[in-house]
């Protein structure tokens, strides 16, 4: 058995092809997110990966549509979308497949 800490992890990726990561691949990228109110992503999209998002705990504003735990949104390639996280301790598990290289394009 071995143990490792998601603090060590590359921005709470421990899946995908990062370093460190606890399976290096491109198939897919799993991450567990810890986020303060505030906290801000400009709009951006995926030309290749599916990202899913479950909001474990708090609440975020997605494209001004307010999201609680609980809900699981999925972004389709394309679709764009920013993030702003509402409540402190807010924590998401995201998925993103397949694990796509430089995939993450920002929206002017």
């Amino acid at each position: 058995m071995k143990v490792f800490q998601l603090a060590d992890m590359f921005r709470g990726w421990f899946v995908g092809n990062f370093d460190p990561s606890i399976l290096k691949t491109n198939d897919v990228e799993i991450a567990v997110k810890q986020y303060s109110k505030g906290d801000y992503e400009s709009p951006h999209f995926h030309e290749i990966a599916t990202e899913i998002t479950v909001i474990v705990s708090g609440s975020v504003k997605m494209n001004d549509i307010q999201y609680k735990e609980g809900d699981i949104i999925v972004i389709a390639p394309g679709e764009i979308t920013d993030f702003l996280c509402l409540e402190d301790g807010t924590k998401n598990v995201v998925v993103k497949y397949p694990g796509a290289n430089n995939d993450k394009y920002q929206v002017e």
